[in-house]
Order: C-alpha cells, then sequence, then structure tokens
C-alpha cells in the first residue's frame, strides 16, 4: 500500500493569516473569538460573538479582475493552497498536473455572495445581480480556482458534508493517492460563514454560546462559529523521498461512518466506529495514540458523546489520553473544521506541544477526560487522531503520526 505524507499546509483563520501564526496561536493558548465586526449593529443579538478573521485585506493577495469571480470562501481557499503549495514546493507541469487531484471540503459554499443577492432581491427589490454571481457562489468554486490558478488537471471536486467535509475530503485524497489514480491532492477545507443569514439560522437552533465556547467543560453552552480554510499537499512518500521535501507527518489512516440515526442529535457508537476505522486503515492499535483533537464543539450532547466514543475506542487507554478541542481559539468553522484543526495535530507530533482546551471552568461528570485545561502542555506525541462529526451522523476522522 502506496504511504501518504503531508509536505505542505497553509492556512488563514481568526488567528492568522498563514499556518505558522495559527499553530503559534494555537500552542500558546491565545483566542480569535470576539464580537462581530463586519455585521451591522442591530441586526443580531447583543451578545453575538463569532471567530472572524480580521485586518484581511483582499486586495494584498488578488488582482481585481480575479477578485470579481470570487467569495470569500474561494479567496480563503486559495491563499491557504498557494501557501502549502509554495511549503512543499511541488511542481504540476506536464504529467505531474494530470497526476494531481483537488479535493476540498465546505459546509455551506458561497454564503457572502448569497446573503448579498438576497438582500438586494427581497430588501432593496431589486431584481439585476451580478453576472458572476453564480460561479462565485457554487460549490465548486474553491477546487476549480484552485485547479485554474495552478494548472492542476487532475480530479477536482468538493465534498460537503457539513461540519465533517475537510475530513471527508482528505480521506478521498487519501484513497485515489492509494489507488494509483493520483500521485499528490491539495486537500482541504474552507468556510466563509460568518454572514447574517448563517448566523440568524444558528441562532434559531439555540446552539451558540453567548459568552464563549468551553468543549467538555462544566458551564458550557454552546458553540461559536468561526471562518477560514485549512489546505494541505499529500503526496507518496516516496515521491516526497526522491524531491528531497520537507515531510511534515505520515498520513495513516482515514475513517468514516454514518449514524443513520437522527438528523441532529450524535451518537457515541457512530463516533467510535468512524475512529476505529481509521486506526484500522492505519494498520494502529488503540494505545498508540497519544492526541486526539476532538470535534468539541461546546455544546452540551457533543460534548459528553465525543467522551463516550472515546472510552468506547480506547478502553483504558483513555485514561492515558490528551483530548482537546481547539474550537475555543478558532471558533467552529463548519466545512473547514477538520483542516484547521489537523494543524494542531500536526504541531503536536511535530513540536511535542499539544495546545490547550481554553475557557475550562472544572470537570463535567460526564466528560471525565485529561482536556489539558486552559494551558499547553509538552509532551512527546508519536500518532494523533482528529475528529469530525457533522449534522446528519456523517462522521469523518483522520490520523496521523510523526515524520517516517
Amino acid at each position: 500500500m502506496r504511504r501518504i505524507v503531508i509536505t505542505g499546509m497553509g492556512a488563514i483563520c481568526a488567528l492568522g493569516h498563514d499556518a505558522p501564526s495559527t499553530w503559534k496561536a494555537m500552542a500558546e493558548g491565545r483566542s480569535g473569538i470576539g464580537p462581530i465586526h463586519h455585521i451591522e449593529a442591530g441586526q443580531l443579538r447583543n451578545d453575538a460573538i463569532a471567530a472572524e478573521i480580521t485586518n484581511y485585506d483582499p486586495s494584498r493577495y488578488f488582482d481585481e479582475a480575479r477578485r470579481a469571480l470570487l467569495d470569500p470562501f474561494s479567496e480563503y481557499t486559495l491563499i491557504a493552497a498557494n501557501e502549502a503549495i509554495r511549503q512543499s514546493g511541488i511542481r504540476f507541469e506536464g504529467e505531474a498536473g494530470a497526476r494531481t487531484a483537488v479535493v476540498i471540503g465546505t459546509g455551506v459554499g458561497g454564503e457572502t455572495v448569497r446573503d448579498d443577492l438576497y438582500e438586494r432581491l427581497y430588501g432593496e427589490h431589486q431584481g439585476r445581480f451580478h453576472p458572476l454571481s453564480i460561479v462565485r457562489m457554487m460549490m465548486n468554486a474553491p477546487a476549480s480556482q484552485v485547479s485554474m490558478v495552478h494548472g492542476i488537471t487532475g480530479p477536482a471536486f468538493v465534498v460537503a458534508s457539513a461540519c465533517a467535509s475537510s475530513n471527508h475530503a482528505i480521506a478521498q485524497a487519501a484513497m485515489m493517492i492509494r489507488s494509483g489514480l493520483v500521485d499528490a491532492a491539495v486537500v482541504g477545507g474552507t468556510e466563509a460563514c460568518i454572514t447574517l443569514g448563517t448566523l440568524r439560522a444558528w441562532e434559531a437552533m439555540r446552539v451558540l454560546a453567548p459568552d464563549t465556547c468551553r468543549p467538555f467543560s462544566a458551564g458550557r453552552r454552546g458553540l461559536v462559529l468561526g471562518e477560514g480554510a485549512g489546505m494541505y499537499v499529500l503526496e507518496t512518500l516516496e515521491s516526497a523521498r526522491a524531491r528531497g521535501a520537507e515531510i511534515l507527518c505520515e498520513l495513516t489512516g482515514t475513517g468514516m461512518s454514518s449514524d443513520a440515526g437522527d438528523i441532529a442529535a450524535p451518537s457515541d457508537i457512530g463516533a467510535a466506529a468512524a475512529m476505529n476505522a481509521a486506526l484500522r486503515d492505519g494498520g494502529m492499535s488503540p494505545d498508540e495514540v497519544d492526541y486526539v483533537n476532538a470535534h468539541g464543539t461546546g455544546t452540551a450532547a457533543n460534548d459528553s458523546t465525543e467522551t463516550r466514543a472515546i472510552h468506547r475506542v480506547f478502553g483504558a487507554h483513555a485514561r492515558e489520553l490528551v483530548v482537546t478541542s481547539t474550537k475555543p481559539m478558532h471558533g467552529h468553522a463548519l466545512g473547514a473544521a477538520g483542516a484547521l484543526e489537523l494543524i494542531a495535530a500536526i504541531g503536536a507530533v511535530r513540536e511535542g506541544i499539544v495546545p490547550p482546551t481554553l475557557n475550562y471552568l472544572g470537570p463535567d461528570p460526564t466528560c471525565d477526560l485529561d482536556y489539558v485545561p486552559n494551558e499547553a502542555r509538552e509532551m512527546k506525541v508519536n500518532a494523533a487522531i482528529s475528529n469530525s462529526f457533522a449534522f446528519g451522523g456523517l462522521n469523518a476522522v483522520v490520523a496521523i503520526r510523526r515524520t517516517p
């Protein structure tokens, strides 16, 4: 079986405009959550918060002609993908472009353009829209943009499975590389979901926290939305060594499952099935894992369910694991969540630092693991898994280990 490694990583989110600054903020336990600035006051409840990308000027990255084609979710994708490709040093000339895939996860797509259209149509009663509105907001736009900018002519598509989208995208790319269909992939997830319509919809579900995100903690009151993108270059171990590329880590396995139960309530059985599948796929035993980057949304149901699932998978070893959620730092970025959280897992195995679970007030009776509360921990991490669990009972897990 072809071994897969990660040779490039890029990001933009509330913690920074690139992967190194994002990881540094995670390792230092800094949060990007705060008041919402780019929605007019009075349109949301007074205590509305999110993890917004700040100090962002798209003109630094794109000329006017390119910006006319891009919703922010595509802008974020290109910024992160360009960084990952630069770090990797991979080239796409000739046959290499046809042997590379682009697979990107997103949960809601071009919400900024969609919100603007509906405001013009229903709020301002204007019937004329920008002629490029469809190509800006369509779900496949980020994959198409990356392929066009870099001349990648292999398979290119978007995976949409709500909050599991990024990890599903990584799994699809890994399977294509293993099968021999392609030799490399540019893969990750993106979301630009901090719009009036999206926030009001999440408010209606009554799962948004009014204060902050507190995964696994007593007194947790819900999730906080975030935005951004995380992108990676995957390739075979043989190819990376032949190029002399720096290897960030090995992608050992991926696991997927469906709860086939409730559209909103999570299942510990389904979550455990995905974790077990990722370990089997990677030929790993549960006791090889040192760190679980949890889905950890900060809702009462999700955190207790995920804790039960971890006990199911790891048994007695669950007490030896460290389990953290980085969502109190970068927010819940929906389809981009797994892609941003993989940065934490990679940082942990490379640098021996486990990012903390911020805002932890104390133990909850249903959450009884070591969540590394409030301060990062230095420890050797040989292997880690990163969990993503979505509405609709869709689960996807990624397993990595230290550079081979």
